[in-house]
């Protein structure tokens, strides 16, 4: 028989969703730090049902981590200095989430991630060969209804649930769950994340199974023109993607910025400071000083 998170995985992550939410919304109520009532909360109920879905020789896709700021998850940015929350523009209502093998800066506003932060190495990616993706999307319980995208918004919109922190680079079963997130998903073009993302993933793994060492990896959105939504959430579409590699052993650092489109072509990498530019995010400055200013670019 099949775990019943798989049977029933709306269900599932509607219980532990609602065990979460029930003790601490008004906390989170207009609050985009993660508190420590909130935390508290959260991991009692994570615990909870972990242990039954371990007892199954599954990772529930819900037992995710949670914790003020990026502090408990400094190890997956260059020299173990986390983003700062507070440079990012309040207008975000960002909000830090960290997983076992990635972190989102996530925004209420859009309701996507702004920013995913990665650390790669050899050893990570060859036990992600071996792992099967779960396909159980879910909302994040985390993060408040109105505050975050549902299934629903992304029904019938004929967008695909675009993973920002792959898939393919998670190496065990509770870090596949968690990265199918909704927190780690934008609204993206089917053709483009099925084939033209696919292969800029694709060909970042290629190059860190030949890296000396940690290989740091930052994707996000950026929203240009028009504003574009889907559901009743209304979630942000955004009109391009990027991804910045930074090679720790050698200081080499690229990057790509991809429109979100089936026709999208993946142009020659470009260099930092060209991305910084075009971006507004200087996620590699000294001492941690990460910003990003205003709304749009």
């Amino acid at each position: 028989m099949q775990p019943s998170y798989k049977r029933k995985p709306l269900l599932f992550a509607a219980k532990l969703a609602g065990a979460a939410l029930l003790a601490f919304a008004s906390q989170l109520a207009g609050a985009w730090n993660i508190g420590a009532a909130a935390e508290q909360a959260f991991s009692g109920a994570v615990a909870k049902h972990a242990r039954a879905a371990l007892q199954e020789r599954a990772a529930a896709p819900v037992a995710l981590p949670s914790g003020r700021g990026f502090s408990s998850c400094a190890s997956l940015f260059p020299q173990k200095t986390p983003l700062n929350v507070a440079s990012v523009s309040a207008d975000w209502k960002p909000v830090a989430l960290c997983s076992n093998h990635f972190a989102v800066l996530y925004s209420g506003l859009s309701k996507t991630p702004l920013v995913t932060f990665e650390r790669l190495t050899r050893a990570q990616l060859g036990d992600a060969r071996n792992e099967q993706r779960t396909e159980q999307f879910f909302p994040d319980p985390r993060l408040p209804r109105g505050a975050r995208a549902e299934l629903e918004d992304y029904r019938g919109s004929g967008r695909d649930r675009g993973h920002l922190a792959a898939a393919g680079n998670q190496p065990d079963a509770e870090s596949m769950a968690q990265s199918f997130a909704l927190s780690n998903m934008i609204p993206q073009d089917p053709t483009n994340n099925r084939k033209i993302w696919s292969k800029i993933e694709s060909d970042v793994r290629k190059y860190v199974r030949r890296a000396r060492g940690d290989v740091f990896v930052f994707s996000g959105p950026l929203f240009n023109g028009p504003r574009q939504t889907i559901g009743a959430g209304r979630v942000w579409v955004p009109s391009h993607m990027f991804k910045l590699v930074y090679d720790e052993a050698s200081g080499r650092s690229w990057a790509y910025i991809l429109a979100n489109r089936a026709d999208a072509r993946i142009e020659a990498p470009m260099d930092y400071l060209a991305f910084v530019k075009a971006t507004g995010w200087n996620l590699l400055g000294a001492g941690g000083g990460q910003h990003r200013q205003g709304a749009e670019f």
